[in-house]
């Protein structure tokens, strides 16, 4: 009977590590910026998305972050979201950032910046409106205080389509 037992205990061990293998490799997949909104997009399906990209470096962001957070605080029981994704090659920077610009919305960290390679973004920030079939309806290069009218104006007639 003791023969027995190593080889149980290594059967139990190579189960082991497999497993862990496995859940070491999906919590990769959920990780990955590109997957993670992907997801977070098709929870929202049927809703307005107003997909934000910045960084810490970027001045005009610093202005954006306060009507973000009220058009999200306005809008969000018509169903109106923002999803905010930093491209800052280190989280420490964002998280400063964070710290003087609360966002009371999602932000999704692309330190790579894959994301915005795909969404072929310019400069910071940049802003896309998406309807609610999931479709890019508006973007904007840049925020500018003085067009703030013209942006809610914009995610208004998009919650307003049945």
């Amino acid at each position: 009977m003791p023969k027995i037992l190593p080889k149980l205990f290594n059967t139990f061990a190579v189960l082991a590590l497999l497993l862990s293998l496995l859940l070491v490799k999906n919590t990769q997949a959920i990780s990955i910026p590109e997957t993670k909104l992907q997801q977070t997009l098709a929870e929202h399906r049927g809703q307005v998305v107003y997909l934000d990209f910045w960084a810490s470096w970027c001045g005009p962001c610093r202005k954006s972050f306060p009507w973000m957070n009220e058009m999200q605080q306005k809008y969000r029981d018509q169903g109106f979201v923002i999803i905010s994704v930093n491209l800052d090659a280190d989280k420490t920077l964002a998280t400063e950032f964070l710290l003087d610009n609360p966002a009371n919305f999602l932000v999704i960290y692309d330190p790579e910046g894959d994301i915005a390679q795909q969404f072929n973004i310019q400069g910071m920030p940049s802003s896309l409106l998406i309807d609610k079939q999931g479709n890019v309806q508006q973007a904007h290069t840049g925020f500018f205080t003085n067009k703030v009218k013209l942006y809610e104006t914009q995610l208004m007639a998009l919650l307003a389509v049945k």
